[in-house]
């Protein structure tokens, strides 16, 4: 969208979706096309009218009340012209588009992952630990069974017929498996430094969709938990999330131990089973900020006063039992030998991914610490 949010730009956006997408079925797209030049504006102008009402009715986008200089300082015939006004009318996403483009991304997402295993409650044979799906488990003297009674009867009716008492065997024995999801407080460090989108490639889209599915998938699948959005860059700052989808890239430098700082105060208001940071960066550490407030930059190699204090961050982290994985989305190498040590220094992982694989590895490392089977 245009960074001045004209609803002139709203309509260039949506007449390019319409042109370049598949959003129309064929006959409709046909339709559209057909007739004169100055036919099929005036069929497009009339679509793009509806599709822009509609979505201030559904409450997707806002206008922004707009200021006229008195009508005696406006020059005769400049108020009230149409192209004029929609030129100077804004516009704003509201927080219902947040929510939908989170879903949507979090919808297409998943899809790529496969169907998701959460909410199973399978019951499995204790005698072979084997259940529908095919997977085995040996069983041992001190585990802590959920027995399902039922199928465990009827397993020793069925051997030994309807008869009084009954005899129960080994064999019998029916277990119910269920998950345990452990609350987690999630504190998201997005990267937005310059860098996300040099170098010919937009690396700062992508993450924020990532970012929009992952608190998607949070409100709506595991409500016990938080998270929370620091966007680091020359400093950092906590941004709602209601925010996330408006953020863009900031100045130029990498301050991530202040990030992580930030991050650490915020966890530290969180009382859950799980605490973690999810670093999604593209570049090494290149700024400090000192006790005094000033920023240390230094954009030239691993400086070393910026890399020790970031891992004497790092180590602070460890000791509070925050969990730090890092998403890595580029193959420096003096970035990859930046994060391994602090992977190294927290027993957290590290991703190295591209901004087309992002979501896919970082949903499923949530899920995947999210739940630990209970039998």
């Amino acid at each position: 969208m245009d960074p001045e949010k004209s609803m002139e730009a709203l309509r260039q956006a949506i007449q390019r979706a319409l042109e370049e997408g598949d959003l129309l079925p064929d006959q409709q797209l046909q339709d559209l096309l057909d007739g004169t030049p100055e036919e099929q504006a005036a069929k497009m102008k009339e679509m793009i009218d509806q599709l822009m009402d509609r979505l201030m009715e559904e409450g997707y986008v806002t206008g922004q009340p707009q200021v006229t200089a008195p009508p005696e300082k406006t020059p005769r015939g400049q108020v009230g012209r149409g192209r004029d006004r929609d030129a100077e009318a804004r516009f704003e996403i509201t927080d219902k588009t947040i929510d939908f483009l989170g879903f949507k991304t979090l919808k297409d997402l998943m899809a790529s992952l496969g169907k998701s295993s959460f909410g199973r409650h399978d019951t499995r044979d204790l005698s072979t630990g084997v259940e529908s799906g095919g997977a085995s488990r040996a069983y041992e003297f001190g585990d802590t069974l959920n027995l399902d009674i039922s199928a465990t009867l009827f397993n020793a009716v069925r051997r030994d017929g309807a008869r009084i008492p009954i005899e129960l065997d080994y064999p019998d024995l029916m277990v119910h498996q269920t998950e345990y999801q452990s609350s987690c407080a999630t504190v998201l460090m997005l990267d937005c430094s310059h860098s996300m989108i040099l170098y010919g490639e937009d690396r700062f889209t992508p993450a924020k969709k990532v970012a929009l599915a992952l608190s998607h998938l949070i409100r709506t699948q595991f409500p016990g938990d938080s998270l929370h959005l620091v966007l680091f860059h020359d400093s950092a700052e906590e941004v709602p999330l209601g925010e996330l989808a408006r953020v863009q890239v900031g100045p130029y430098y990498t301050n991530t131990r202040e990030g992580l700082r930030l991050a650490q105060r915020i966890l530290s208001r969180q009382k859950k089973d799980m605490r973690q940071i999810v670093m999604i960066t593209d570049g090494k550490p290149s700024a400090l900020t000192l006790d005094d407030g000033r920023i240390y930059k230094n954009a030239f190699g691993l400086d070393p006063l910026v890399v020790t204090q970031t891992l004497e961050e790092v180590g602070r982290c460890r000791r509070s039992g925050i969990l730090i994985n890092t998403f890595m989305l580029a193959s420096d190498h003096s970035l990859i030998h930046f994060v391994q040590k602090v992977t190294e220094l927290c027993r957290g992982k590290a991703y190295f991914t591209t901004p087309y694989t992002l979501g896919q590895y970082l949903l499923m490392d949530y899920m995947q610490k999210k739940t630990r089977h209970i039998h």
